[in-house]
């Protein structure tokens, strides 16, 4: 069986084809691109990390907010976003949906997880200078502060 040498076909070709998987992705990421740039014009004040266009379905663009601050933000600015993508993309979207979720960007969920680790641990270390003021502090406190102060001294005293 003879070889048939194959040429090899230009990348470039499979990102600027209007066919296939990537050219879907493409223009999903330039629409969402466009709609973000839509609600940056309506709000500029929001800051870059505030929101994030994350998906649109059927005629729904869903965004996702940091902080429910910035999300009454774009709740007051609704209407004005909805004629504006209207008019830009000619009736595809007519409706918004704005979801705050705090999380959404892992970074700085694993940031928080690790400063609480570390909160955790510099509270284990108490000095025996400081449990003597905290009973000193005990004698003269309420039943219930009382205890909790106790308790918090005897740390000192397990290291």
């Amino acid at each position: 069986m003879a070889r048939r040498p194959k040429a090899p076909k230009d990348m470039s070709t499979l990102f600027n084809s209007t066919t296939g998987t990537l050219a879907q992705i493409k223009a999903k990421t330039n629409s969402l691109n466009q709609l973000c740039d839509i609600v940056r014009q309506i709000c500029p004040d929001l800051p870059e990390d505030a929101f994030n266009i994350t998906n649109f379905v059927n005629n729904t663009l869903l965004i996702e907010v940091k902080s429910p601050v910035w999300g009454q933000r774009l709740q007051f600015e609704r209407n004005n976003i909805c004629q504006l993508l209207n008019k830009k993309t000619q009736g595809q979207f007519c409706h918004i949906e704005i979801k705050v979720n705090p999380y959404g960007h892992q970074q700085a969920a694993k940031k928080m997880s690790y400063e609480r680790k570390t909160t955790t641990a510099a509270t284990q270390n108490i000095s025996m200078n400081t449990a003597k003021h905290l009973l000193e502090v005990a004698e003269n406190a309420p039943k219930g502060l009382k205890e909790k102060l106790e308790k918090l001294a005897s740390i000192a005293k397990r290291e």
